[in-house]
């Protein structure tokens, strides 16, 4: 175990690196930069602005100033909020967009997980053409349409449930948005459970165990431990992109997370705003993946010794 931790704690260095490097230098090679208004400044403004700000300098300096900046954990300040620096725009948005993409993850997990599988054990059934369908379903409509759907529905006609805003994380400003989020995921789970249990219950030790007459529920538990191993490997990088906020739903239920201020700092060029939240989902996709590769060595005794 704890080689695997050392491994892939080295692997995540030069992996951080080239994310920084290759986003950096794109922000600066696109067309625009923070100062283009529609009023254009004065010439002597605007080269003022750039020489305060660094961006004067030859793109390699610049990049050698962000990453040293980088090493003493600056983001750096925010173009856009001129008043507020890029961690303190993380700090507020992260724990709306973290509220959400977790109770979004356990929501989509406990029930894709559950659907699948009830549809591998009822495999070729009604049960399992009907969740099959289902599942199809979720995974076909996009965020951008379950949400007003959802919103014209609870909100709207029936009126049990607010169409937008954050009110301070109150429980039913929460309810339309995760169950938009965890929609697609549910659909995506069920499927990837219902194909491995599938495939686990057909293997030679569990129909043995089946002719020594174990109750079903124990053999599909037996089943379910092995089974598990590519949901756990999926829910790594699910968790991180759940966690860090749907740029999508955070927009349309008025959310201020993480996902509209990487709008906002993308539409505006605002390059360290950008760039801080890139380093975020890249280092929470990392822990992520290394959080789920310990779960399946648990899981698997083998991958331990592959370790």
């Amino acid at each position: 175990m704890i080689r695997l931790v050392l491994r892939r704690l080295a692997q995540a260095v030069p992996t951080l690196f080239a994310v920084v490097a290759v986003s950096f230098f794109l922000m600066r090679l696109a067309p625009g930069g923070p100062f283009d208004l529609e009023r254009p400044l004065a010439p002597a403004a605007m080269e003022n602005l750039r020489r305060v700000y660094g961006l004067d300098r030859p793109l390699i300096a610049q990049f050698g100033s962000y990453l040293a900046s980088l090493a003493q954990g600056d983001l750096g300040p925010s173009f856009s909020f001129r008043d507020l620096t890029v961690a303190e725009l993380i700090g507020r948005g992260l724990p709306v967009s973290a509220t959400l993409g977790a109770l979004a993850l356990v929501l989509a997990t406990g029930l894709g997980v559950g659907l699948g599988c009830v549809a591998a054990v009822r495999r070729g059934g009604a049960v399992d053409r009907l969740l099959g369908f289902g599942a199809a379903l979720s995974l076909s409509l996009p965020s951008f349409v379950v949400a007003p759907l959802l919103q014209i529905v609870f909100g709207l006609t029936l009126r049990w449930l607010p169409l937008s805003g954050w009110a301070d994380g109150d429980p039913r400003h929460l309810i339309l948005p995760v169950v938009t989020l965890a929609l697609p995921q549910v659909g995506a789970l069920a499927r990837l459970t219902r194909a491995s249990l599938g495939e686990a219950l057909r293997t030679q030790p569990v129909r043995t165990m089946r002719s020594l007459g174990l109750p079903p529920g124990r053999v599909v538990r037996h089943a379910l431990r092995g089974a598990l191993l590519p949901v756990v490997a999926y829910l790594g990088p699910l968790a991180a992109a759940l966690l860090t906020g749907s740029v999508v739903v955070e927009t349309i239920f008025g959310l201020p997370g993480i996902g509209r201020y990487f709008v906002e700092g993308a539409l505006n060029r605002d390059y360290t705003l950008v760039m801080g939240v890139v380093l975020l989902v890249a280092a929470l996709v990392v822990a992520f993946n290394l959080l789920a590769d310990l779960a399946c060595a648990w899981l698997d005794p083998r991958l331990r010794v592959a370790a």
